[in-house]
């Protein structure tokens, strides 16, 4: 915007000036010329009574006395004869008046003069370059102040431009700050009437979006909360049961029930999610998970394959939420697929920065559509591949299934932090 305003004052500017100059120019070479005659005219004038009243010699000697100075003056007496060199007009009856005889190299100007025993005729020449003379000097200070004028023109331009543009400029840098997920981005009304309009509407929306994502995430988490209670019913009940392998099983199920309301609680009254600032290290991430998932795998029997790149990898997700994928992805395992069935994780560089993960196991495989949310075969909450989903994409990434009868290859690719 900014320069389409600078381009469009110097075509503008442009018009004006060559509107201006370009007649000047031709007054300039006009006024030169008429300039350089009437100052020869004016020489004839004072030549006339000498020719005509005075003798041959005495206009002789008028008429080098005149000549100079780039012009050259020739008189042809009543007898044909030529003083100071043959003239234009030659051995050519006499004019009626006087002329003005232009040619490539100057003007001549022809005066006949009356005298008593006939008619003389006296020539002056004007050459070209006194005709011209100031005239390309004149022409230079005419460029000249053609192009200060532009360049001060387009110093304005460009100051008004920038007035124009930077609060528009703010107006983006917030928006983007706010897709980004910071909810603290607030623009600065300023410039036109309109732009500050939009400023004020940004601000505003920006304030309720702040307002219904408080709401949710305290609606979520009063939700939450009010787990604890029939949690906190059936521990007392577990408790109350005899002492044996199953009351102790049912107790860390409670506890891993309790643990995970508490995430629930302190994941719902996040501020605002990292968005484009978060980051981790996958291949941290990924380790860690594997290690909680393994006693689990351990105490069915499965065998888990690991494959973790050397070197940390980072990604564009903050480390909890891809911890939640990872969960979720491996949940689905131990969920979907017999006791005894084996599975692999793997954690590799992603070409151009981030990371691909990839959770594949030996089962009886899912079909496409099971990554929709709210979509199971298997009679749970279908949110699983869904979590995972949009934790890949909001990366900058995507998740991709191959399911087949031997397995199902589940692979989730992460963007790099921002900057990368």
């Amino acid at each position: 915007m900014r320069r389409r305003i600078t381009l469009l004052v110097a075509a503008t500017t442009s018009i004006v000036l060559l509107a201006f100059l370009l007649p000047a120019a031709v007054l300039v070479s006009q006024v030169a010329e008429s300039r350089a005659i009437d100052t020869a005219q004016a020489q004839l004038q004072v030549l006339i009574p000498s020719v005509g009243l005075d003798g041959r010699d005495e206009a002789a000697a008028a008429v080098a006395a005149a000549s100079g100075g780039g012009r050259s003056v020739t008189a042809r007496w009543t007898d044909g004869t030529w003083l100071g060199g043959t003239g234009v007009l030659g051995d050519a009856e006499p004019p009626a008046g006087p002329e003005v005889r232009e040619a490539a190299d100057g003007t001549r100007l022809v005066q006949p003069v009356r005298r008593d025993d006939g008619v003389a005729v006296v020539e002056l020449f004007v050459p070209a370059a006194e005709l011209r003379a100031g005239v390309t000097r004149t022409w230079l200070v005419l460029g000249g102040l053609g192009v200060v004028l532009l360049v001060l023109a387009l110093v304005v331009a460009d100051r008004l431009a920038r007035s124009l543009t930077r609060p528009v400029t703010d107006l983006a840098t917030t928006a983007l700050r706010l897709g980004s997920g910071d909810l603290t981005a607030r623009v600065t009304p300023d410039g036109p009437v309109e732009v500050r309009e939009v400023g004020t509407a940004l601000n505003r929306l920006a304030g309720r979006i702040g307002e219904l994502l408080t709401a949710e995430r305290e609606s979520a988490a009063d939700l939450a909360h009010r787990l604890r209670t029939p949690l906190t019913a059936l521990r007392l009940d577990a408790e109350a049961l005899p002492a044996a392998a199953d009351r102790e099983r049912l107790l860390d199920d409670v506890d891993a029930l309790s643990r995970g309301v508490d995430e629930v609680i302190s994941e719902a009254r996040r501020t605002v999610r990292e968005g484009l600032g978060a980051g981790c290290d996958a291949v941290a991430v990924l380790a860690d998970r594997v290690r909680f998932w393994s006693v689990l795998a351990e105490e069915e029997q499965r065998d888990v394959g690991v494959q973790l790149a050397e070197g940390p990898l980072p990604v564009r997700v903050a480390a909890a939420d891809l911890g939640a994928a990872v969960d979720a992805l491996l949940g689905n395992v131990f969920a979907h697929t017999p006791e005894g069935t084996g599975f692999r994780v793997a954690v590799r560089p992603r070409d151009g920065g981030g990371a691909v993960v990839t959770v594949a196991d030996r089962g009886p495989g899912m079909t496409d559509d099971a990554v929709g949310r709210g979509h199971s075969g298997g009679g749970s909450t279908g949110l699983g591949l869904d979590i995972a989903r949009r934790t890949a994409e909001g990366s900058g990434g995507r998740l991709r299934l191959a399911a087949s009868a031997t397995g199902t290859d589940v692979t989730l690719e992460l963007g790099p932090p921002a900057g990368q």
